[in-house]
């Protein structure tokens, strides 16, 4: 049986995400959770009964509709047509992966009481996560302020029995689904459809997805650097402690000491050196990995703030009496660090391919292209090509998109985070960045075979043991797309 996690008041960490979606954890409501959940809805009901006055998206319109009102008979048609109107996503399919969060992410802020809504709404919704039920949510439509309303709308139309799903590796309407589990439609209560709509767990499910991957990558990034720097014959000297503690950036000090420890043993690193200094994409591994380690702990500081937030568009406060009108939907702060990781990781992508630029130049004591018989053998000569143009392409990728806003919404919206953009060129970015970090392993395994009989440290010796399992030395040109996925696929399961 599958282990429970219960979705409580509790904050959640980036570690606690990971162990829950990787060890396929079942979710389900705390009791303190339910009671907060249910607190809050009879506390709205009770005061929309009570109501001589207009209250935003419950009796009235939404955004620049907020000066119509709407009879009583018709708040609950209110709530279904928002979730049906703002359904306008389109592009590409939200990847499962990342619904799958978006799901989590929108139980857990529910559970906070602070929403107004049904919890057999909330326990549809955890029902979806558990059955692996994933509405079909598409990547454009939300400007990442009033929450990212259309994909939302997308992830929550199945609960109304509406739009498409994935399940067991098909795209059903979800009406069939809801069949095959006996489940009845969920009728929408006031305030429901505004408690769904509105929230940034699309902009913030593909910033946990970048996170993960962006914390193994960066481990990975120092683990394959090690190994290029004992394979290009390079020098320790540049990770010496003395050095960092002068510049004491933690990022720094961290990777200084991660190279150090990982070369220990090495034969290689010990011999006498010839050249005075190695290149920056050497020398500077520390400063350069370092800062990217520095920019992704601040934006995982930003992101684990918002998992556990409230993000809706009016919240209820049942022990204060109060029901607020407010912005806690803006998705500037992760607009912001979004962009920041964007590039801070884009920069572990371009030193990669700086140091396989190197690898590959014919200079100290390696064979151009790292083949034996080169000119008639073109051996690694165009893997740093492609690594270039992924790195190109990177920095496209890394145009902020949080400088941007177009006003909408009749201008009722003048001003918009643009973070789901900036989330959608994330999910890009460390894909690529995964790319050329392989490109740079199958580079940096093949020069070290030229410094046999010499060994490098019991570490990457291990390494390599386990790489040559997957990726064997290329001794004649071979189509390298298949050792480049390879390595891809290696550096997804290597150590993690």
């Amino acid at each position: 049986m599958s282990q429970v996690h219960y979705i409580s008041s509790q904050p959640l960490s980036l570690e606690e995400i990971h162990t829950i979606i990787s060890r396929n954890y079942t979710l389900a409501l705390s009791e303190e959770a339910e009671q907060k959940i249910q607190t809050c809805y009879d506390y709205l009901h009770q005061k929309i009964t009570a109501a001589d006055h207009a209250i935003h998206g419950i009796n009235t319109g939404l955004g620049a509709l907020s000066k119509k009102a709407i009879s009583t008979g018709d708040l609950e048609q209110l709530q279904r047509n928002l979730m049906m109107s703002h359904a306008c996503g389109t592009g590409d399919e939200v990847p499962q992966e990342v619904v799958k969060l978006m799901l989590l992410l929108k139980v857990q802020s529910l559970a906070y009481g602070h929403s107004g809504v049904q919890v057999q709404m909330v326990k549809r919704l955890i029902d979806f996560y558990n059955r692996e039920v994933y509405p079909v949510v598409y990547q454009l439509g939300s400007l990442g302020a009033s929450g990212d309303l259309a994909p939302l709308a997308h992830l929550c139309l199945p609960l109304l029995g509406l739009g498409e799903v994935h399940f067991q590796g098909y795209k059903l309407d979800s009406k069939h689904v809801l069949e095959m589990f006996s489940w009845e439609p969920i009728s929408l209560k006031a305030k429901e459809g505004l408690a769904l709509l509105n929230g940034t767990q699309f902009m913030a499910a593909y910033g946990v997805a970048a996170l993960l991957q962006a914390k193994r990558l960066s481990a990975q990034a120092d683990l394959v650097a090690a190994l290029s720097l004992d394979a290009f014959d390079g020098s320790l000297e540049p990770f010496h402690e003395l050095i960092h503690r002068i510049r004491p950036h933690k990022g720094q000090l961290q990777t200084a000491k991660t190279l150090t420890e990982t070369l220990e043993g090495s034969e290689l690193i010990k011999q006498p050196k010839a050249h005075v200094q190695d290149p920056y994409s050497f020398r500077c591994i520390p400063q350069v990995h370092g800062a990217s380690k520095d920019a992704i702990q601040y934006v995982e500081q930003v992101f684990v703030t918002e998992i556990n937030a409230v993000t809706d568009s009016l919240s209820i406060f049942p022990e204060e009496d109060e029901i607020i009108s407010g912005g806690n939907f803006h998705g500037q702060p992760l607009a912001l660090a979004l962009d920041f990781m964007a590039i801070a990781l884009a920069e572990l992508g371009s030193i990669s391919e700086r140091r396989t630029y190197q690898l590959n130049a014919g200079t100290r004591g390696l064979p151009e292209f790292l083949i034996a018989e080169p000119g008639l053998n073109s051996g690694y000569r165009v893997s740093q090509h492609t690594a270039a143009s992924i790195v190109s392409q990177t920095k496209q990728f890394c145009t902020p998109a949080s400088i941007d806003s177009v006003p909408s919404s009749n201008n009722q919206e003048d001003h918009v985070s643009m973070g789901a953009n900036a989330a959608t060129k994330m999910h890009k970015v460390v894909q690529n960045v995964e790319r050329v970090l392989a490109i740079e392993l199958l580079n940096a395994a093949q020069a070290l075979e030229f410094r046999r009989p010499l060994q490098t440290s019991p570490a990457l010796e291990k390494l390599i043991a386990a790489y040559r399992e997957a990726v064997p030395f290329v001794s004649t040109d071979r189509i390298l797309h298949t050792d480049i996925e390879k390595s891809i696929m290696f550096l997804r399961s290597y150590g993690m």
